[in-house]
């Protein structure tokens, strides 16, 4: 990591023109991430939300799935910009009002055991048959967004992008995805 650009444990990261600080914070499995944290934070979503537009439209995506739940905001107003009246939530629970779900496992640098994400009936059905574009606030190992493709695809749906406001560490070094700035990781 460059000291230059960290004070007080705050990693600065550039996003297409705003600044922002991160605070770095340590996890179990002794690397430590640039927090980037969306929620309650209605200016820096918006202004994500209209810069990963600008990448995610020439995709020509007819349906988001995002998992929750630090993508559900970005979803809202990325689907928004783009003109489209829903997007599909990939859940980390299963609700008593959802029928007819399907689940795959996921394991992010985030989480220390194996969680599963649930897709509704509902949001298949906005899935299916689409060209889905997958969002997400940060990518790094690349799980969570291999786990959403795996629903897309059970779906019935075609993943036509992966978008995302940053790319942790080797991620950025990805051909398949749209991303707005990058962060390291600190090991």
């Amino acid at each position: 990591m460059d000291s230059a650009k960290t004070e007080n444990e705050l990693y600065t990261v550039d996003i297409c023109g705003r600044k922002e600080n991160l605070p770095i914070i340590n996890l179990p499995s002794g690397v430590s991430i640039c927090f980037f944290n969306l929620h309650g934070n209605v200016e820096l979503t918006e202004y994500c939300a209209h810069k990963l537009a600008e990448r995610v439209e020439k995709y020509g995506a007819q349906a988001l799935l995002t998992a929750e739940s630090k993508g559900l905001q970005l979803t809202h107003c990325l689907a928004r910009e783009l003109g489209l009246p829903f997007y599909a939530v990939a859940r980390k629970s299963k609700k008593l009002y959802m029928q007819d779900v399907m689940s795959v496992d996921v394991k992010t640098i985030t989480t220390e055991t194996v969680q599963k994400l649930y897709l509704s009936a509902h949001d298949v059905e906005l899935l299916r048959g689409k060209k889905v574009a997958v969002i997400d606030d940060v990518v790094s190992t690349g799980a969570a967004v291999a786990a959403m493709e795996k629903l897309v695809i059970a779906a019935g749906g075609t993943v036509v992008c992966r978008a995302f406001v940053l790319a942790e560490g080797d991620a950025k070094n990805r051909g398949d995805i749209e991303y707005l700035a990058e962060i390291p990781l600190i090991k």
